[in-house]
């Protein structure tokens, strides 16, 4: 992969196909059906699609929609694991103008009721495998929600996929623009619970361009894809810059660190999508025998550390790393093109106008924005840590509108001006590369997920002798992210051996808190917001805390004493 201004070359020539063309991507596939189509499209376990398959298997699901009266904008929610038919599915019914929401597949009970209720779809997809989930909150769903189940017969269902859906393209009238609304796609932000992003058809078509011209993509490339299809980076990201270049997507349900490289290897990867926290666990792997026998050219995502990308890239010899930062919801992105190790990104002066962002100060404690005497915000000077802001996306940020406005700052440097907020603290440095300090607010990031503190507080909530607590992440040697710790007061009905299966119930793993803290008493503000600051400084040190400590058992069944022993192998 060429560096520096090549590549921007390639990515901005590649996304301006989008205005010249106008087509969406679910309008390409009868192209690239027509020029790939007996090629691999999407390979997986559950089944395979070529170009030619995906377009004829899209078209049916398009069919589906038309058959049950889908209007333009209307929802479709899809619980459904990694595979091969999840991007048919939402390439089809978005083609055909619905809206597809990707559901969180960790998602449970109360936080998966509201991600369905706030897009208020008209029916709602799930896997077979997913379908015990749903049906706990199934006689709750709001009234003429209809469900179908996928991939296996179900008592009580209609399966979608045993249904007589007819070929053939879908009637042109029928078909979105690139400003409607294609998905939504989850995010918890920096406050409450899961929000739906509003994605649209030229959203979804710059990304897949975009990276495709990052990527250097073409047809002889093969995506090694184990992250999340509910998610922009795993779901479109590293699919539809593929998709767009004629390669292929082989598609995986999740990362394993034992089976990586046999996947890699077998598979014929040329390029990875990855997460820091997959980088870090492949570099403190035991060696595997085919760990540098394989094709790979390029290795892209975000959040890998200074630290283990030179370990990396030496240990697997990885030609090229393209790490990036983007939010889903957001109008700021960062690419690291000059490969400097633990950077997220710069801007060239030539592009300065079209990635538009500051970094702003903001109250150590609070993480409020600083303000002048005028009431203006303040920049940040090289090395000095701010909160990043862009500006307010066109399309839209949440289907919530108080929400939306949650996000947005306003006469930040002049009257009546309005950026958008990260809920990210970055640091510049004198040569304009940025690197990632924190999350801002009630959120913590593990294991690649955003962690809404207050749907943990809600889950913890509801466990019998819990009289308060506060939700916070902590940092773990060795480890990306914060881990979920959490501070509890309880009385007489608390007890410890149940809140494991409490909270497997109703939190995905990732969100479950790895640590715990029984205190006496909580320490709050004057306006009764709790006192995270000391908390989080302190830790679960067992030496520093005087608090009994616990920690989540490796085999993920329960609490144990966290004692210094255990202290030490952690740390």
């Amino acid at each position: 992969m060429a560096k520096g201004s090549g590549t921007w070359v390639r990515a901005l020539s590649a996304v301006a196909e989008l205005t010249k063309d106008g087509r969406t991507l679910p309008q390409r596939l009868p192209e690239l059906a027509e020029r790939f189509g007996p090629r691999p499209a999407l390979i997986s376990d559950a089944g395979s699609l070529t170009y030619a398959g995906l377009a004829a298997r899209s078209n049916q699901y398009g069919r589906w929609a038309l058959q049950q009266g889908l209007g333009s904008g209307d929802v479709v929610c899809l619980l459904m694991p990694n595979c091969a038919e999840y991007a048919a599915a939402w390439l089809g019914i978005s083609g055909v103008g619905g809206v597809v929401a990707l559901l969180n597949t960790g998602t449970r009970q109360e936080a998966l009721l509201h991600a369905i209720a706030i897009v208020a779809p008209r029916h709602v997809i799930v896997d077979a495998t997913l379908a015990d989930t749903l049906d706990v909150i199934r006689p709750r769903l709001a009234a003429g929600t209809s469900c179908w189940v996928h991939g296996a017969e179900r008592p009580g269902w209609t399966r979608i996929d045993a249904a007589k859906l007819a070929d053939g393209a879908v009637a042109a009238q029928r078909q979105p623009a690139l400003t409607d609304r294609a998905l939504h796609i989850y995010t918890s932000g920096t406050t409450g619970l899961p929000k739906a992003v509003n994605i649209s058809h030229a959203r979804v078509l710059e990304w897949s361009l975009w990276f495709a011209g990052l990527m250097d993509a073409g047809p002889n490339d093969r995506m090694y894809d184990c992250l999340p299809m509910y998610h922009s980076i795993g779901g479109i990201v590293a699919v539809g810059a593929m998709l767009v270049r004629g390669g292929s997507v082989l598609i995986r349900p999740g990362f394993s660190a034992s089976r990586f490289w046999d996947d890699v290897a077998d598979g014929g990867c040329t390029v990875f999508q990855y997460i820091g926290e997959l980088c870090r666990y492949l570099v403190n792997s035991p060696p595997h025998p085919r760990e540098r026998a394989h094709a790979l050219r390029l290795a892209c995502g975000n959040g890998m550390q200074a630290e283990v990308w030179t370990r990396f890239i030496d240990r697997f010899q990885i030609p090229h790393v393209l790490e990036y930062y983007a939010a889903t919801e957001g109008s700021v992105s960062l690419y690291n093109v000059e490969e400097r190790p633990g950077a997220i990104g710069r801007i060239p002066s030539y592009l300065a106008h079209r990635f538009p962002m500051a970094l702003i100060r903001c109250d150590p404690e609070t993480r409020v924005p600083l303000r002048d005497s005028e009431g203006r915000c303040q920049r940040c000077e090289p090395g000095e840590a701010g909160e990043a802001i862009g500006p307010v996306p066109a399309h839209g940020l949440y289907t919530d509108l108080d929400a939306s406005e949650a996000k947005v700052l306003r006469g930040v440097f002049a009257a009546g001006d309005a950026w958008f907020r990260t809920g990210d603290l970055m640091r510049r440095d004198p040569e304009g590369f940025f690197t990632f300090v924190d999350r801002v607010g009630d959120t913590f990031r593990w294991k690649g997920e955003n962690v809404a503190t207050t749907e943990v507080a809600d889950a913890l909530g509801a466990y019998p002798g819990i009289v308060s607590l506060v939700v916070y992440g902590v940092a773990v040697p060795g480890a990306e992210g914060r881990a979920g710790m959490a501070a509890l007061t309880v009385d007489a009905a608390f007890r410890l051996d149940g809140l494991h299966d409490h909270l497997a119930a109703r939190l995905p793993e990732y969100a479950r808190p790895l640590f715990l803290r029984l205190r006496l008493a909580l320490e709050s503000t004057g306006t009764f917001k709790p006192m995270r600051a000391d908390l989080v400084r302190e830790g679960f040190d067992p030496a520093a805390v005087t608090d009994a400590l616990f920690v989540r058992s490796r085999a993920d069944d329960g609490y144990s004493v966290l004692d210094a022993a255990l202290f030490a192998s952690i740390s």
